[in-house]
């Protein structure tokens, strides 16, 4: 087996909650043998899918290579565990290679200890296969991560840099913008993407992100197209493989899908800086932005989706005006009976004031804030 068909086995983070959403859009790109834990779905791959799943995965955070698992209740333990992994096949002598740690529930419980041993044992194995005492770390970065759980040892190697939700449109932000990662786990979990030339509309956009993401989703752009990630510089993934990948997802857009896209919001800022994400997504002249209260919202069309992700109204005396919002999409959605409706927010008293009871709901995570996901249901459009 060459060096490019080696089975790997991989790793796509996952922020909590949305593990099977990620574990359905790797089902989806053709990874059929995934496994399903807390904060992450591993599978199993080659080089070149390193570099296929950077592009395309929409909803996780980051691509890592699994390095090894194995029982760690003392630093020997630790050290002599990180040694035996085959560190010398992916980071070169010039290679820099910092330690990220995490540990819970282990004897092991200080992470800056468990991240100086995993450094030496790594130095140590390098000096073995590079014969060199000393390394000057000037060239790509290979992030190590130990984390450890319950007194086991996971050993990874990050492929991806700035987390994937990073996509390179957005050079501004709105006050508490909400992650791409997440905002394209509500549209999946819409169900919209089954058939995207249905109106989608956001009255509270923000910067944004929900309706490019949305655009994006339609015309299958995969998300990573337009930034760069930590091993294209790596020698073993030659850049062909890269060029490869991203041709392929050029080739895959489907540019030819009408859209009704749009988004407002009662900031003017708000909209000078969606519409300048959306121009740096190349999606400008496919979604509409407008400066209005919710109130006055009027979408065009018929068997559509609103999602939106309203404030939150976490400061003192903003709380009444949160439920004033609520109450007025209330009243907006109760004159599109053909719509359907989906909301991210911690708020508990939410459908009190929407004056309607969730057909469906699902605990998601915005940050560390533990909110639902409320899922209003429209009829399904009439086939044709």
């Amino acid at each position: 087996m060459s060096e490019q068909t080696k089975q790997l086995e991989l790793i796509a983070t996952a922020p909590m909650g949305l593990e099977a959403v990620v574990a359905r859009e790797l089902k989806d790109l053709g990874y059929q043998d995934t496994l399903v834990e807390n904060g992450r779905v591993t599978f199993k791959g080659d080089l070149s899918d390193i570099c296929r799943c950077n592009l395309w995965l929409r909803t996780s955070d980051r691509i890592l290579i699994k390095m090894g698992e194995f029982t760690a209740l003392t630093f020997d333990e630790l050290f002599e565990g990180t040694k035996a992994l085959p560190w010398q096949d992916w980071i070169p002598v010039h290679g820099e290679f910092p330690v990220e740690g995490r540990s819970h529930k282990s004897q092991l419980s200080s992470v800056p200890a468990c991240q100086g041993i995993v450094k030496k044992a790594v130095v140590e194995k390098l000096k073995e296969s590079y014969h060199n005492e000393w390394f000057d770390e000037n060239g790509p970065r290979y992030v190590i991560e130990i984390n450890l759980l319950n007194d086991k040892a996971l050993l990874t190697l990050d492929t991806t840099g700035p987390a994937l939700h990073k996509r390179g449109y957005r050079k501004i932000a709105t006050e508490a913008p909400l992650k791409e990662t997440l905002a394209a786990a509500m549209i999946l979990l819409s169900r919209w993407n089954q058939n995207p030339s249905r109106p989608f509309y956001d009255p509270c956009c923000g910067s944004g992100t929900l309706p490019i993401e949305a655009a994006m989703i339609a015309w299958n752009i995969a998300p990573g197209l337009r930034r760069t990630f930590n091993s294209e510089a790596w020698p073993v993934l030659p850049e062909s493989m890269w060029q490869e990948a991203r041709d392929e997802a050029i080739d895959a857009v489907k540019d030819d899908i009408p859209l009704n896209i749009a988004g407002s919001d009662i900031d003017a800022r708000a909209i000078e800086v969606a519409e300048a994400a959306a121009k740096a997504a190349g999606l400008s002249k496919e979604i509409s932005f407008r400066q209005l209260p919710a109130v006055k919202i009027q979408p065009e069309g018929d068997y559509g989706c609103m999602i939106t992700n309203p404030p939150y109204g976490e400061r003192i005396g903003e709380e009444k005006d949160v439920r004033r919002l609520i109450s007025q999409l209330g009243r907006v959605t109760a004159e599109l009976p053909t719509w359907s409706f989906f909301t991210l927010t911690p708020t508990k008293q939410f459908e009190h004031d929407f004056q309607r009871k969730a057909d469906k709901r699902r605990k998601l995570f915005n940050g560390r804030i533990e909110c639902q996901y409320l899922q209003f249901l429209g009829p399904l459009p009439p086939r044709h």
